[in-house]
């Protein structure tokens, strides 16, 4: 039975409206449900190129955003703060769980796709968990956030190695150092629009920022260096976190925030999903032993990070153990990471990702408690 794609867009997105409703109501985080919502719907909208499309567009929009919020002195402000616990984070987090991946015998960069996988703490469920316990104002928030601002530097520039790396060509010294060239040259084009090109357009975009065309060129930024990184065989993902850091210069971030803001909360619903449609279990969980172990692993690494690196950061022991125990939740940076897998390896990461994010969820709200029992309640909270 032919069914109109208007028709099937229309009812996708009731229903990812009734998803987010109830995900409200209940406080899950959104990016659960909607993974769940694909894996439901899979039969109805897989190989949808439409839906994929859209979905990514979802993704640029969601890094052109990170970007935006960092003007390049403040880069290197947040970078040099917290270097030492950002260290230490992508050292446990990402390179021994690529050890662990290596000792259950997979290749070399399937392994290091798993390490991508289990790295970043999810931003977006670690801010709205912040906001919704009431917890923005407690001495560990300016540190998780500050780790969360490493891990959005470092995410995409290891999302464009790795889709280097898994383009199909031989992996060689002489391939690596190419796409290492690739993403100097994509960052420094950035950097140089950024200090002598868009400062100077401030009086321009100051007089037409708003009128009703002013979207097309932000936009249109966004979706030409996310392009122009395709092009380059790296991730659309870091060419659009390096052209919010070029519109950071305009100083003029909320506004453009609030020019982008929709498109993003229309769109990136379809990423998840359309991740959600593309997952199969036709032979059941699979590697189910390195899963358990990878799991148990990932949240040990980021509670140690949060523990010695928030002592790195100038804080107490108790506060270090409350912030190691509210960053072990994986989200939408392992999802980008597992979409560049094979299918059974996406499958393995999808189970991955929405099991850390339920127990993470469970950590996260249980974190104070947990440190107050360990340290107990005079414990001195620097």
């Amino acid at each position: 039975m032919y069914i109109p794609d208007m028709l099937l867009a229309g009812l996708l997105f009731l229903i990812l409206f009734m998803v987010g409703y109830i995900s409200f109501k209940v406080r899950i985080p959104n990016v659960i449900t909607f993974l769940l919502l694909g894996l439901v719907i899979g039969s109805f909208f897989s190989d949808s190129y439409l839906l994929e499309f859209a979905g990514e567009i979802g993704i640029v929009l969601l890094f052109f955003m990170l970007g935006m919020e960092f003007p390049v002195n403040q880069l290197v402000k947040v970078a040099k703060k917290v270097l030492g616990a950002g260290i230490l984070d992508l050292v446990l987090s990402f390179g021994v769980s690529f050890g662990i991946a290596l000792l259950f015998g997979l290749d070399w960069i399937t392994a290091m796709l798993i390490g991508g996988v289990a790295y970043a703490t999810s931003s977006s469920i670690t801010a709205k968990l912040l906001e919704s316990t009431k917890r923005m104002a407690n001495k560990e928030s300016e540190f998780i956030l500050g780790l969360l601002i490493f891990e959005d530097l470092v995410a995409p520039v290891l999302v464009a190695i790795l889709v280097g790396l898994t383009a199909g060509a031989a992996v060689t010294a002489g391939s690596i150092s190419l796409i290492i060239l690739q993403v100097i040259l994509l960052t420094a084009g950035a950097l140089f629009l950024a200090l002598f090109v868009f400062r100077k357009l401030r009086p321009f975009v100051d007089r037409y920022i708003n009128e009703d065309f002013f979207v097309l060129f932000v936009i249109g930024i966004a979706l030409t260096y996310g392009g122009l990184a395709l092009f380059l065989d790296l991730s659309e993902v870091l060419g659009a976190f390096l052209a919010g850091i070029v519109l950071a210069e305009l100083k003029r971030t909320q506004e453009l925030e609030h020019i982008v803001l929709n498109f993003r909360d229309l769109l990136l619903p379809l990423f998840f999903v359309y991740f959600g449609t593309s997952i199969e279990f036709a032979e059941g969980i699979p590697m189910v032993s390195m899963l358990i172990v990878l799991l148990i692993w990932s949240i040990i690494a980021k509670i140690a990070v949060g523990y010695w690196g928030g002592q790195m950061y100038g804080m107490s022991k108790k506060v270090s153990l409350r912030a190691g125990f509210s960053l072990t939740q994986r989200g939408e940076f392992s999802i980008i990471m597992a979409a560049l897998a094979s299918e059974m390896v996406m499958a393995f990461s999808s189970v991955f990702i929405l099991t850390s994010a339920i127990l993470g969820v469970v950590l996260f709200q249980y974190a104070p408690t947990i440190a107050k029992r360990v340290f107990g309640k005079r414990a001195t909270q620097t």
